[in-house]
């Protein structure tokens, strides 16, 4: 983790020790460059590194979002500093038909200044329309400072960076309630032998069932369990194979897929292990994934793996802390070849436009000094990012710290939601029908694989 003085935390210092990176974009940047004038901050302390664009006061950034109210708050109030100091004016609009009406505007000629991408593969067909403007050096630099290669990986389109990661999301997290393991004398697992072990003591016990899991989730059902097999993959075949199956330069049933999901079936078509508090292996296709993990709460199963942000599904009153009623471990890794295996999922910074204003807004986003603005701003909880300039402190919920930290870690290897990065017709269809029909008619893996091999399309 970085110290306070090395990530500019230090109280009113804080945008003094990011000007660096800040200030980068204004004499390399390769688009708009300075608006010239003086700028509304210059001369403060606070905005040192603000206000190398000039005098921005009158000029508007739009960025067109996924994230709708009340979530849109705590972004706008991330910008203050932005707008106070460069006399820029940030216009926000958040849709929940974000992705369809971007390409819809993009193709009819009225894109936003700034869009946040969900996707790398939607940021890859949006760059092919030839409207996404490369991003200036100075946040290519401040990525490079701040994300790992793996980040920057997702933000580049043909060798060319487009798009600065913004906010993230852990996926390779196991939920349990501390005071069950207390109660029992269980410890959090280190490595996978481990938790397999603590599986098998607890389905030995006959008390309750070690796992409990569900995958429906309306049109978009075998998404979590999809989630599984990437998460395991990542585990058992590593990186490289990761991104050669993600990218179809592998068959989407080669014998390292296969094990990866014979390796998930150990868990979850196991009848000794689920589907604790709801039924049979079966039950885990007909039960919501919001409903997933909840008998945890009832001490009816021990273990539920689902994302950070499954936080929120927790009943109104749970406390999600280490020493609450529930909170979340790293899924271990299956032995030491591959670093700390990291699933997870975010957003990019795409510009449709090179003006000063859109380029300031740009970088001031990539820095460390947004990403805790940003942290600040959200006092309830729910956001986290990969950037390593995020002080952990400042992030409200023991569940977002945890995935900071994770981020942090240098052994961490990131790798994006793999079925987010394929084909519609694959990611979100028959990768989800297949691994449904995995669980719920028992169909086998290597049939399961093969039906999802025969639907890509190359």
């Amino acid at each position: 983790m970085r110290s306070l003085k090395r990530s500019g935390l230090a109280g009113a210092a804080v945008l003094l020790a990011a000007s660096a990176a800040l200030a980068g974009c204004a004499d390399d940047s390769e688009g708009g460059g300075s608006a010239g004038g003086t700028a509304p901050g210059d001369g403060k302390a606070e905005c040192e590194g603000l206000t190398e664009w000039g005098d921005l006061s009158g000029r508007d950034v739009t960025v067109y979002t996924s994230i709708v109210a009340p979530e849109d708050q705590p972004h706008i109030d991330s910008w203050k500093v932005f707008e106070d100091c460069t006399g820029a004016d940030v216009k926000y609009e958040g849709s929940k038909e974000f992705e369809a009406q971007l390409q819809v505007r993009v193709q009819a000629g009225n894109p936003p200044d700034i869009a946040y991408i969900p996707q790398p593969g939607l940021l890859k067909t949006l760059v092919g329309t030839g409207k996404v403007v490369e991003a200036p050096e100075g946040v290519s630099s401040n990525v490079d400072e701040f994300f790992g290669e793996d980040w920057k990986a997702y933000g580049t389109v043909d060798e060319t960076f487009y798009a600065a990661p913004l906010g993230g999301n852990v996926k390779s997290f196991v939920w349990y309630s501390p005071k069950m393991f207390s109660d029992n004398g269980w410890e959090v697992p280190e490595t996978w032998d481990d938790m397999i072990a603590l599986s098998d003591q607890i389905a030995e016990a006959g008390d309750i069932k070690p796992w409990c899991a569900g995958i429906e989730s309306g049109e978009a059902t075998g998404w979590p369990a999809t989630d599984w097999l990437e998460d395991v993959l990542l585990r058992t075949g590593g990186p490289d194979v990761y991104d050669q199956w993600v990218n179809h330069e592998i068959p989407f049933d080669d014998p390292a897929v296969v094990e990866g999901l014979d390796t998930v079936g150990e868990i979850l078509k196991n009848e000794d292990y689920v589907n604790g508090g709801i039924g049979d292996v079966k039950s885990i296709a007909t039960t919501p994934f919001q409903e997933g993990g909840l008998p945890i709460l009832d001490g009816e199963c021990a273990l539920h793996r689902q994302a950070s942000f499954y936080a929120a599904n927790w009943p109104e009153g749970t406390e999600v802390a280490e020493d609450g009623d529930v909170f979340a471990f790293y899924l271990p890794a299956i032995g030491d070849e591959f670093g700390t295996p990291v699933l997870g999922g975010g957003e990019f910074v795409a510009a449709f436009s090179d003006e000063p204003e859109v380029q300031a807004f740009q970088t001031f986003l990539s820095s460390d000094l947004w990403a805790n603005e940003k942290a600040k701003a959200t006092p309830g909880g729910g956001w986290v990012s990969a950037n390593t300039g995020l002080e952990i402190s400042n992030l409200a919920s023991p569940i977002d710290q945890l995935a900071a930290e994770i981020f942090q870690d240098p052994e961490a290897v990131f790798r994006f939601d793999g079925s987010d990065q394929m084909p519609g017709a694959v990611g979100a269809g028959s990768f989800w029908t297949e691994m449904t029909a995995w669980i719920a008619q028992d169909q086998s893996t290597e049939d399961s694989l093969a039906k999802i091999e025969e639907s890509w399309e190359d």
